[in-house]
């Protein structure tokens, strides 16, 4: 089995991202074997849903609509699927300078006349890889969590949500991974996926105001971006969803940036944080190392009252996507319970 992308760069990065894989290591080995079950962080929780109790979505008079602000960017056709279009464009991010592939999807409702005057909540969703010239979520066949976001909104279990998904470098090489940061030197990502993004889905369409509509999830690389993320925007983003992530960016690029590296790492980030964000952070069972990686998170979280975390290891699962593709139920039902539901203006 190929070593992850952290551990075989632990040598390249500064001296304490060695030293926080070390920690990830430890963990592992005393606690982070596979379990048959799910192991929440949080005794007396069911196995098949998050731990943490729903979170009642804020009341209309709270969560006001914002409607587009324009201007409006030219949308392409790039998929047609059972429960509706996925549309592709190039983003220019005014605030940061870069320009890269992003693509939407609007639930049902958003086009149904008896919805014409409601806003949705937003789901930013990254994907794992380099992500360079695509976006796995997407892929009907691999992630399909469009599908399922209709089935559970039509049993009440899922809101309908505008899922935006971006990419997230710009080279498939590992060497020149930029770690939804701005690193100095290069793209400035971290603007363009918390600014400009968000800038332009409000541009759009027919948002919700207050950051409890607002979420971020994805899965492995995207886990890094979607924690990062929500900690370093919290007044954008109010909930994120790691999937099998890991949180010590490792790419080379930060080389003689340790200053930059240490604000920019999610390990480091969460400890004593502010933000007021809610996540679910999740591992797979079969994974000991994963494990291990999310637990040392989960434990940094711990000294962060104002981060609430949920921990959930899959059962039988391996760091593949189809083992992802297990967790999409389970997600949406988590940004659910945690966003804004659609609110009439």
């Amino acid at each position: 089995m190929r070593l992850p992308r952290a551990l075989r760069r632990a040598a390249a990065l500064p001296s304490a991202a060695a030293a926080l894989t070390a920690l990830a290591l430890t963990l592992s080995a005393c606690g982070g074997s596979s379990h048959p079950a799910a192991a929440p962080s949080q005794p007396g929780a069911a196995a098949s849903v998050p731990v943490t109790p729903p979170t009642p979505a804020p009341s209309a008079s709270s969560t006001a609509v914002s409607l587009p602000t324009g201007p409006r960017t030219a949308l392409k056709l790039a998929e047609n699927t059972s429960v509706g279009p996925i549309y592709e464009t190039t983003l220019h991010g005014a605030k940061s300078g870069v320009s890269g592939k992003v693509w939407v999807w609007l639930p049902p409702q958003y086009n149904d006349p008896r919805y014409a005057h409601y806003g949705f909540p937003v789901v930013t969703m990254y994907s794992g890889g380099a992500s360079s010239g695509y976006n796995t979520w997407t892929d009907q066949q691999q992630l399909p969590i469009q599908a399922e976001d209709v089935a559970l909104a039509k049993q009440g279990k899922a809101s309908p949500f505008i899922m935006i998904m971006p990419i997230q470098n710009f080279h498939d090489d590992d060497n020149r991974l930029l770690d939804c940061s701005d690193i100095p030197g290069h793209p400035k990502m971290a603007t363009w996926m918390g600014e400009d993004v968000p800038d332009f889905a409000r541009a759009n369409f027919r948002t919700l105001t207050n950051r409890d509509g607002w979420g971020v999830m994805g899965a492995s690389t995207g886990g890094l971006c979607s924690a990062k993320l929500a900690l370093q925007f919290p007044q954008t983003f109010s909930t994120a969803v790691p999937i099998d992530g890991y949180f010590i960016p490792d790419s080379l690029y930060w080389k003689g940036h340790q200053a930059a590296w240490k604000a920019n790492n999610p390990q480091l980030m969460v400890a004593g944080s502010t933000a007021d964000v809610s996540m679910l952070v999740t591992a797979g069972g079969a994974e000991p190392y994963e494990q291990g990686v999310v637990q040392a998170f989960v434990k940094a979280a711990r000294t962060a009252p104002s981060v609430h975390l949920t921990y959930y290891v899959l059962p039988h699962a391996d760091h593949l996507t189809s083992d992802f593709k297990r967790l999409i139920p389970m997600t949406l039902e988590y940004l659910t319970q945690h966003l804004a539901h659609p609110t009439p203006a």
